[in-house]
């Protein structure tokens, strides 16, 4: 069976940013900086991206071409041995994000449909929350909507690389910057909006401690999608004389420019009206729509931002189905649509606990969890930095001699040296020493 290939250099950056511009973009990194003091957030978090990110992001890619396969396959065709697991914790990673990813993604349609009838549009914080946690924990609408939105992602999947993943994201990702800038403006136009831009791109040097520092790199993995297989897939279908060098970095601008326009989609209204930066996840399903209730045209304005929502969300929940499903294809030689509806019901059967985690299961614990926090908390604090330290160990120390030659041949050479230093000693410490502050 031939390799699905890009069918342009254009796709196949914004398909790829897409993946990391999601839910996590739009109300994790505001959250976060606002968490962590603003602008000082801001400077340690670019210092982040910038240097072990772009590795990382760099490193998995390059598997991916050499192998022309996903992260499995990958692993086993370049060395071998033991390394194949590594791959296989790729794919489960995957598995486990998309499975509490899809529940947080159809809360965005069932938000857009209460946008649209003006039911979310109220100035009462109490009546917004109260809205909230019915909602959620409702067993047929959490599941129902949760059914919803990873049936649209497989839909997309289903179409393939260059006729689904590619064309949507071609289409999605300029909407998704273009709707942004829209309510962008209308933030930064709102009485007292300036206090928020200061927060946010003042740093205060004293605010910086090893805390933030390990917060901002966490925050760079995941909003790079490093660790959990799906830029060993997206790189599997590259051409041998796409330059990911240069790739990497158009990626890592599109990425890193998402989180800003999310500061200031954000954080400017957050403090006009006064409410808490460090909201977290109630900072865009309970404050935002108090705010817009507030706006001129605010209904308007919160349909395009859940509409927004939406479409971050399919950028990236399209790119973690995609490793599961190249997993299957190259694994076991399943077609595209086998290994879609194969993935995508088994990734709903395991979702169902974590949309009911707010409702029924909302007792049943493990380890003082709900499933929906077991799969955010083993995903992203325990998998996540695992396969990236993976990786970075396999490009720095296993394969090195193979992806010199690569660089050399794509005339990458120039950042050769500094290259084998972010992957085989700065990228394993650093990764190494998340995965412990986190346990």
């Amino acid at each position: 069976m031939s390799r699905a290939n890009w069918g342009s250099k254009l796709g196949f950056v914004l398909a790829t940013a897409g993946s990391a511009v999601g839910l996590g973009a739009i109300w994790k990194f505001p959250y976060m900086a606002g968490k962590n003091g603003g602008g000082a957030f801001l400077l340690v978090y670019l210092a982040c991206v910038f240097t072990v990110g772009i590795g990382m992001l760099l490193a998995e890619m390059l598997i991916g071409r050499a192998a022309q396969k996903s992260a499995t396959t990958a692993f086993r065709n370049l060395k071998g041995g033991l390394w194949p697991w590594a791959g296989r914790l790729s794919v489960l990673c995957s598995f486990v994000i998309l499975s509490f990813y899809s529940v947080v993604g159809g809360w965005t349609f069932a938000y857009l449909y209460q946008s649209i009838t003006g039911a979310a549009i109220t100035s009462n914080i109490g009546e917004l929350n109260t809205l909230f946690e019915q909602f959620i924990a409702n067993p047929m609408l959490a599941v129902m909507y949760t059914a919803m939105f990873l049936g649209v992602t497989m839909w997309v999947v289903l179409r393939g690389v260059e006729k689904g993943i590619e064309r949507w994201s071609k289409v999605l990702m300029p909407l998704l910057f273009t709707l942004m800038l829209l309510l962008i403006g209308r933030s930064l136009t709102l009485p007292g909006a300036m206090d928020g831009v200061s927060y946010f791109f003042t740093p205060n040097f004293s605010q910086i401690n090893a805390s933030m520092v390990l917060d901002a790199m966490g925050l760079a993995m995941f909003s790079l999608s490093v660790g959990c297989g799906l830029l060993i897939a997206y790189g599997s279908y590259v051409a041998p004389d796409t330059n990911l060098g240069k790739t990497s970095l158009w990626i890592t601008l599109l990425a890193t420019l998402a989180c800003i326009f999310a500061g200031l989609l954000v954080l400017p209204a957050v403090f006009a009206f006064h409410v808490d930066p460090a909201a977290g996840p109630g900072l865009t399903f309970i404050t935002m729509p108090a705010i817009f209730a507030q706006m001129p045209f605010g209904q308007l304005f919160a349909i395009a931002f859940f509409l927004l929502l939406i479409f971050a969300a399919l950028t990236s929940s399209v790119s973690i189905l995609e490793p599961i499903v190249a997993f299957l294809m190259d694994e076991f030689g399943l077609a595209r649509k086998q290994a879609t509806w194969t993935a995508g019901l088994s990734v709903f059967t395991f979702s169902i606990p974590a949309a009911l985690s707010f409702g029924v299961l909302k007792d049943f614990l493990i380890a003082g969890k709900n499933p929906f926090d077991l799969m955010d908390y083993a995903a992203s604090n325990l998998m996540l930095p695992a396969g990236g330290l993976l990786s970075a160990l396999f490009i720095g120390w296993a394969i090195w001699p193979r992806i010199t030659q690569d660089l050399r041949q794509e005339g990458s050479e120039r950042i050769l040296p500094v290259f084998r230093i972010v992957c085989a000693w700065v990228s394993p410490a650093v990764i190494g020493a998340i995965w412990w502050h986190s346990l």
